[in-house]
């Protein structure tokens, strides 16, 4: 295992990259965008593959997106299609925890993060080691956002959250001690709009 994170502590976790929205603002599938000539799930999978134990890294995609899928080994990444995504985000949330049940923590990434870097998953990562009944989660002003851990004892609890606020609802209503945050600079930049894609394109180096 890379940089310092034991085989234990990662093989406890399960990630699972959500791309399965719409992109109606951007215009086309946020995932498949390409920076610099590589996609932008692609830099996602490259960024959290050092994190990744035996299981493979389940990417939550649209129904007959297999233009997703190209590229990736099999063994490392397992593509699962979501064909409910019209009712929001949380089904995909709900998609990934069925098939990560088995875990002691689920990391949900949104496949957009286009900043995201190891050093930030890696915090991430140690903030939940330190308190594995405790959602560890990025810290957005006051409040949680993705990227994110669940732990075992709230899946049952995922499986229920409806909409595309529902993931980040049913973690403001925990009790302040359930919930563990960190700030991830390079959480912060998303792909949302023709914009967004531009500065990323400005910002982003060429991966070696």
């Amino acid at each position: 295992m890379k940089r310092g994170m034991s085989s234990r502590s990662v093989a406890l976790l399960r990630i699972v990259v959500l791309a399965a929205g719409f992109s109606a603002r951007l215009g086309q599938p946020k995932a498949l965008a390409r920076i610099h000539g590589v996609s932008v799930l692609y830099r996602t999978i490259r960024t959290l593959s050092p994190f990744r134990a035996s299981a493979s890294i389940i990417v939550v995609i649209p129904p007959r997106a297999v233009r997703y899928t190209l590229g990736f080994r099999p063994r490392a990444v397992a593509f699962v299609a979501n064909p409910d995504r019209a009712t929001g985000l949380a089904s995909s949330v709900r998609l990934g925890v069925s098939r990560a049940r088995h875990s002691a923590g689920i990391l949900l990434v949104p496949a957009d993060l286009v900043d995201l870097e190891h050093r930030d998953i890696a915090r991430l990562i140690a903030r939940w080691r330190g308190a594995r009944r405790s959602v560890a989660a990025r810290r957005v002003e006051a409040h949680a956002g993705a990227p994110l851990i669940l732990p075992r004892w709230l899946y049952s609890r995922a499986l229920t959250i409806a909409g595309d606020a529902g993931l980040r609802e049913m973690v403001r209503r925990l009790p302040r001690h359930a919930v563990s945050l960190t700030n991830l600079p390079s959480a912060e930049l998303d792909v949302d709009t023709p914009e967004d894609l531009k500065r990323a394109r400005r910002r982003r180096r060429p991966f070696p």
